[in-house]
């Protein structure tokens, strides 16, 4: 049986920008482009008479924005799923708005508007749309059950809590953190794969919502308990031993083959070698398994490993690749999670 074509819905009030999406979503054969729409308003109309599965969004537009769509669709049954096309330098806490109010995913438009950079986009938006289209992904819209998190006897020793998230992450980050209380005794660092440009936005607004201290990671920041650091989109994030004691980040933003920059393995792998047997995994949503090797050394440390639950994840890939591994001591949604780090530290 052949696969069942992606029906996307392109919306941006660039009539150069809408070409090029639609070129490039549709050299995939498995993408069905099925209408435009020229800004918001244009948009919700379109969405009620076509259905599609998908939206791209830009965030910018006249009569009704791109947050103003996302609001609109808000509880709408069987609504598409919306990955956002945007200029992260410039829109960057409009896109951390759109992720928070329900948005898959943002992929980086090129601040250039040559064609060729134009066309950079087209194979991560392809991948993005079609992981979007996927059953797990369209589950949001639902509410995850309720699943009380398995509860472990060791406690006592954890050091460091070292946290990541792909697609979906910003919202279940949010969701985590937001439960955390501000006596945390604890540090927490955090790699979400986001656009360049937006991780300082999203730390800020973290800090605006939760009773942790939320801080975006710069170079020997140190960490402490109540302290949450979000890694820097565009540079590994290590913890290193600091001055007297405890840790401090490090920034490594030197090339190299790792396909996410920052990538959770390099936070992980550093965190076993710094607090060894104290270190406490945890990893959310997200596409691949970036995570799956630092997830190994930290469990070869003696430390442990929590993912989520596949019924609450927007996307079950990295969860998946360390549960597979047998690198996962326990599960829980998203809402559990939280307590089940709080019982087990």
């Amino acid at each position: 049986m052949s696969r069942q074509r992606v029906r996307v819905l392109v919306v941006d009030d660039s009539a150069f920008a809408r070409k090029v999406v639609r070129e490039s979503l549709e050299l995939s054969p498995h993408i069905e482009v099925v209408g435009i729409a020229r800004d918001g308003l244009d948009a919700l109309e379109k969405i009620a008479d076509l259905a599609p599965d998908v939206i791209t969004l830009d965030l910018v537009m006249p009569n009704l924005d791109g947050l103003g769509v996302l609001q609109a669709l808000q509880g709408l049954p069987g609504r598409p799923v919306v990955v956002v096309v945007s200029m992260a330098d410039e829109d960057s806490e409009l896109g951390v708005a759109a992720l928070a109010t329900g948005a898959f995913e943002v992929v980086k438009k090129p601040t250039a508007l040559a064609i060729d950079r134009l066309y950079d986009l087209g194979d991560g938006l392809r991948a993005t749309v079609l992981a979007a289209a996927e059953p797990s992904a369209r589950r949001r819209s639902r509410p995850p059950p309720s699943r009380p998190p398995r509860r472990l006897v060791r406690k006592g020793d954890t050091q460091l809590v070292v946290i990541s998230a792909s697609t979906g992450g910003p919202q279940a980050i949010t969701a985590l953190l937001r439960a955390l209380p501000a006596r945390f005794p604890v540090p927490l660092a955090v790699v979400v794969h986001m656009p360049l440009g937006y991780t300082e936005a999203f730390a800020q607004r973290l800090d605006a919502a939760c009773d942790l201290d939320v801080l975006e990671a710069r170079d020997g920041l140190p960490l402490r308990p109540g302290l949450a650091i979000i890694a820097r989109a565009g540079a590994h994030l290590v913890v290193t031993a600091a001055e007297g004691q405890g840790w401090a980040c490090r920034l490594d933003a030197q090339p190299d083959s790792a396909p996410h920059r920052p990538s959770v393995d390099a936070l992980f792998e550093s965190a076993a070698r710094e607090a060894k047997n104290g270190t406490l995994g945890v990893v959310l949503t997200g596409m691949g398994a970036d995570g799956r090797q630092g997830a190994g050394a930290i469990r070869a440390a003696g430390g442990r490993v929590f993912t989520e639950s596949e019924s609450s994840c927007v996307v079950y890939g990295m969860p998946r690749s360390v549960v597979d591994a047998g690198f996962s001591d326990a599960q829980s949604t998203i809402e559990g999670m939280a307590a089940l780090i709080q019982e087990n530290l």
